[in-house]
């Protein structure tokens, strides 16, 4: 109590100050004068106008941080450009030293499905696209989401699709990551099958499977599915690969007709080398 009393006599003039301004301040804030209500006002305002004054500072610290991220990742897409555009002119004079074709570009045809089978082993779509349209069987047909099938019948103003869930569906498909090639089949199921896989090629669950240019009636690089499951077959030399089609068939109200036809020439000389002739 002593030691309290010493310190209050050291500091009693700021002590006494501190009260007077408790007191003084407790005094203004319960005066409802006009004077003081102008006070309070004024104070208010001024107050007001000096956050929104500071608001306007910007913190350098955390610009500067900002900067310097975005300065890094300016760095890194401009590399990521360089090197794609670099990646592309290589491709350019690769393809002019080998004389290789380029890969054709296809068109499009939009067309709606106005029927739709997908309760049986050979489920086909209807779609309000002809012959009047230019349709001719054999195109492919596609969704923004991948490979649909194909036209197997056209009249007039409609076609028929066979699916790529049919099981009389076949065609030519590869592995996007390793290019490994097989073929694409349906047994009815919740999947496709890439089959003629050997157990020695290189296939993984979560490939992406596309149509390959072994195709003569679908354009290369087409989504097909996702591989779900890779087993070997007892007894065989080849690969059990399952598919998740990329194509939701019961949602499909939108396709899109490839308006490209097999190469007549390629047909011809590879059915005459099948026959031996």
């Amino acid at each position: 109590m002593q030691r309290l009393l010493q310190i209050f006599v050291i500091f009693k003039e700021y002590v006494i100050l501190t009260l007077l301004i408790a007191i003084s301040l407790i005094l203004l804030f319960n005066n409802d004068t006009p004077q003081i209500r102008a006070i309070r006002s004024y104070t208010v305002g001024f107050v007001g106008l000096m956050q929104d004054m500071l608001s306007l500072v910007p913190n350098v610290i955390e610009l500067k941080r900002e900067n310097e991220v975005l300065r890094a990742l300016n760095v890194n897409l401009t590399d990521e450009v360089s090197r794609l555009r670099e990646a592309r002119l290589e491709n350019l004079r690769l393809r002019g030293m080998l004389e290789m074709k380029p890969h054709n570009e296809y068109k499009v045809l939009p067309a709606e499905v106005v029927g739709k089978s997908l309760h049986l082993l050979r489920n086909t779509l209807t779609i309000n696209a002809g012959e009047s349209d230019g349709v001719r069987a054999d195109m492919p047909i596609i969704s923004d989401e991948g490979l649909v099938g194909k036209i197997i019948v056209v009249s007039g103003h409609y076609a028929v699709v066979q699916m790529v869930i049919n099981k009389d569906f076949r065609s030519s498909a590869k592995v996007q990551r390793s290019r490994v090639d097989g073929i694409l089949t349906w047994d009815g199921g919740d999947v496709l099958h890439l089959r003629n896989v050997a157990k020695k090629q290189d296939v993984k669950t979560g490939d992406v499977v596309t149509t390959s240019e072994y195709s003569n009636i679908f354009p290369a690089d087409i989504k097909i599915g996702v591989v779900s499951n890779v087993t070997e077959q007892t007894g065989t030399l080849f690969k059990d690969i399952d598919i998740i089609p990329s194509v939701d068939f019961a949602s499909l109200e939108e396709v899109f007709i490839v308006t490209a036809l097999p190469d007549t020439e390629r047909t011809s000389v590879e059915r005459r080398a099948a026959v031996g002739k």
